[in-house]
């Protein structure tokens, strides 16, 4: 894999992570993004699919094949629904440094990947389990606690 344009969109997409971790007041963080998650949890959110990524990587380049227990639910609804009470757990400042620091982790992993090991994992194979392109899910997130941010749903 040579195009390895998912670098810049994903460091695009954690710059825009960090200016809200490190610009959002506490009061901020705790504010309704919708009826069952606060800002801070969707950063959890974003923490947690991205260590699932982090590792699945790390398991690649250890050389051991993905199995089906890899394989993300068709719909992992149930997965969001059982981590969101450990996640809003967490103190909000901690969970949203968190993100961050799982997205610099995950994305550096990501960029360091060899061309080799890329093809092999994705995305010629159909049923690998991860992607290394982290940025369209945080957009996905980062546009919804925008549009709260502004005041519009």
């Amino acid at each position: 894999m040579s195009d390895r344009s998912y670098v810049q969109k994903n460091d695009r997409e954690r710059e825009r992570l960090r200016v809200l971790v490190t610009g959002l007041s506490d009061d901020e963080l705790r504010r309704k993004v919708n009826e069952h998650w606060t800002v801070a949890g969707i950063f959890g959110h974003l923490a947690f699919w991205d260590a699932r990524a982090y590792e699945l990587m790390r398991k690649a380049e250890r050389g051991e094949a993905f199995t089906d227990s890899d394989q993300e639910p068709p719909d992992p609804t149930w997965l969001n629904d059982s981590t969101r009470g450990l996640i809003h757990a967490i103190p909000p400042r901690a969970v949203a440094e968190l993100a961050l620091q799982q997205a610099e982790d995950t994305d550096g992993l990501a960029a360091s990947l060899s061309d080799e090991l890329l093809a092999r994992m994705w995305p010629t194979d159909e049923r690998s389990p991860v992607s290394v392109v982290r940025a369209g899910h945080r957009a996905e997130h980062l546009d919804e606690i925008a549009r709260v941010l502004r005041g519009r749903k």
